[in-house]
């Protein structure tokens, strides 16, 4: 399970890297086609907008499985005992767990499909809406993955 959590975060952090660097150039892009040319790009603030959602989810998936780098309000869960703190952290995975199967994967995967079988498309890239919601219901099992991995690691 550790490699597959390795793996999993290297792939996690590449994707991360790329789609932040894609977003980068593409506001430069809109930002120099605007007042160097004259005539801004038609795709670039949809892609920026798309390529920010799956930055944002894939992100909140990546952080949940590092679980140093996120916010939290830890101060009463740091003033319980070792053998209570461990017990807590359960049950927050576990939360953590239910949210995103129910929420992430149920609700995203519905709405992955419904936007799918409407065969919504984006109007600058003309790319089905629901390749951009795929993300949410990806990262929810990304973060189920995580919150079983960091379930187990509090066993030991």
């Amino acid at each position: 399970m550790e490699r597959v959590y390795l793996t999993l975060n290297r792939i996690i952090e590449t994707l991360l890297v790329v789609i932040f660097g894609l977003l980068v150039i593409d506001v430069v892009w809109q930002v120099v086609s605007r007042y160097v040319v004259g005539q801004s790009s038609s795709f670039t603030e949809e892609f920026a907008r798309f390529s920010l959602i799956w930055l944002t989810v894939l992100g909140a998936a990546y952080i949940n499985g590092r679980k140093e780098g996120h916010l939290s309000m830890d101060f009463l869960l740091s003033k319980l005992p070792p053998e209570k703190k461990a017990k807590r952290q359960k049950v927050i995975q576990v939360l953590m767990a239910v949210f995103a199967l129910v929420i992430m994967v149920i609700g995203g995967g519905n709405l992955v499909y419904i936007t799918l079988s409407l065969g919504q498309i984006s109007s600058a890239l003309q790319i089905p809406l629901g390749f951009v919601y795929a993300i949410v219901p990806v990262s929810g099992i990304i973060i189920i993955f995580f919150s079983i991995y960091n379930i187990k690691k509090l066993n030991f």
